[in-house]
């Protein structure tokens, strides 16, 4: 990864309307602004794309995926390898556009790229794993199955990671013969423009496609016959909209979605990593906007009061700050809507009969003024019963809960209709293995808190999301399984 000292300005991508067929288009939608959530300035127009938009998108790579899917595994997977060491190169670059677009900040969006590079390459690894297999059947037949790719498959991303999301989950449908609609956060779709810029011409045209737009992008995205395979990530209520819609036409989905997740303290945890994590475990860096923060923190009473003051001290670390700025260790909430929404649900907190322990409003910085800025915010006093502790906020907003019986405590983690990550910490393997198995999440941390490993598949159960991401599974999924017998 290669640092600059250029200027925001000079990395705005030059291309702000619809990348597909291998050339850009401009958008019969129009364009709309997008904003930089930190200082409330336009960072100029982008592409909306209307239905007409998406169809010519679509029927493009439609055709495209005739000759894609006879290209050689090892070859595709070589292009890809392309993708992700441009990605590397320019990793500092992109990161600022996001920074600037989406609020997170700089220190910590600047692995993004990176991550997507390391994703495209695990899943290049397998270009020759997408195996079928025989069954003996007895002299004189062959039965046997392959793999073969759908064809048209759409991606519709979040937020808060806009580059590493686009980039990354574009491997597994390339990777195993598709063609690929990528449709970047409509609140920050630069990063995706400067990416295409970039790799533009490395992959055959139509292949892969940014599309950006609001709702009725999405839509038709969802909706169109020749796109057989979709996924999302993002909130529940838009996964709902997408599975009913889908519906109708049988599509194949993935959906990884949101999460009221918890954190869990033992009496015996090592409470010089339990408070760390717990904290961390909140993604306050990028104010709590994360599907896996555990913003339920479940503390025994015999280790209560230490572990409050604990919170309060390693909580201060996040002072929000201008996301583009190296030393700024909590960002922006990406836009006006999503700030109005944290901020009601601190007041629905208060008159549901928390206690505010700290935060809790928005800074008092004159610097910050213009922005979407809201502090840590912490909560003591929380039941399972108030909104707080049931509702996903995505914002910076951790809830302490006290216990004392595990059964009740576990009965309680479990009792959302999410159920996507866990953190449970505690020095005995008997408690560690117990409470792994009765919480009900997809993805569960045991003294650790927050990572993501290549390889190892994620995704949530109940209302956190269908299928899995991340994993060699994944790149199956983006396959169709077809046996055929031969009597000869």
């Amino acid at each position: 990864m290669t640092t600059t000292s250029q200027p925001l300005s000079a990395m705005l991508p030059t291309h702000r309307d619809l990348y597909y067929g291998g050339a850009w288009h401009a958008p019969k939608g129009g364009y709309l602004e997008t904003i930089n959530p930190a200082t409330g300035e336009s960072l100029g127009l982008c592409a909306e794309a209307s239905a007409e938009d998406v169809d010519a998108a679509v029927q493009a790579a439609h055709q495209a995926s005739k000759t894609w899917r006879k290209v050689k595994p090892l070859e595709r997977a070589a292009l890809l390898k392309k993708v992700a060491a441009v990605l590397r190169e320019n990793a500092f670059e992109l990161a600022m556009l996001d920074a600037a677009n989406c609020g997170n900040p700089i220190s910590e969006m600047q692995r993004d790229a990176l991550i997507a590079a390391a994703q495209i390459d695990f899943y290049a690894g397998l270009a020759t794993e997408v195996k079928g297999e025989t069954l003996p059947m007895g002299e004189g037949i062959l039965n046997y199955s392959v793999r073969e790719p759908y064809g048209v498959c759409a991606r519709i991303v979040a937020y808060n990671h806009p580059i590493m999301f686009t980039a990354a989950k574009m491997a597994p449908p390339l990777i195993a013969g598709n063609t690929v609609i990528m449709k970047p956060p409509y609140q920050a779709p630069l990063s995706a423009y400067r990416m295409m810029e970039l790799i533009d011409g490395i992959l055959p045209p139509g292949v892969l496609s940014i599309i950006s737009g609001g709702a009725t992008c999405g839509q038709a995205l969802v909706t169109h016959p020749l796109v057989p395979r979709l996924s999302l990530i993002g909130s529940v209520p838009t996964g709902r909209a997408i599975a009913k819609a889908a519906a109708d036409q049988l599509k194949h989905v993935t959906l990884e979605l949101g999460g009221k997740n918890a954190c869990i303290l033992y009496p015996d945890a090592d409470l010089s990593k339990a408070i760390p994590g717990a904290i961390n475990g909140m993604n306050f860096t990028w104010c709590g906007q994360s599907c896996g923060s555990t913003s339920r923190l479940f503390v025994h009473s015999s280790i209560y009061d230490r572990v409050m003051e604990g919170l309060l001290q390693a909580i201060q670390h996040y002072q929000p700050g201008n996301p583009t700025d190296m030393a700024t260790t909590m960002g922006a909430i990406v836009s006006k809507a999503q700030w109005d929404k944290v901020m009601a649900y601190i007041e629905i907190a208060k008159q549901g009969g928390a206690t505010l322990a700290y935060g809790g409003k928005a800074p008092t910085d004159p610097k910050l003024a213009n922005g979407w800025f809201v502090e840590p915010t912490l909560f003591t006093g929380v039941t399972q019963d108030m909104r707080i502790a049931r509702e996903e906020v995505f914002g910076p907003i951790l809830s302490v809960l006290r216990w004392d019986d595990e059964d009740t405590m576990i009965e309680q983690v479990n009792s959302v209709e999410y159920g996507l990550t866990a953190s449970i910490w505690t020095t005995s393997l008997s408690n560690a293995h117990r409470a792994a198995a009765r919480v009900e999440s997809g993805y569960v941390w045991v003294n650790h808190v927050g990572s993501h490993f290549i390889g190892a598949s994620f995704g949530g159960y109940k209302q956190s999301g269908i299928g899995r991401e991340e994993g060699a599974e994944e790149l199956l999924t983006y396959t169709q399984h077809k046996n055929v017998h031969v009597v000869f």
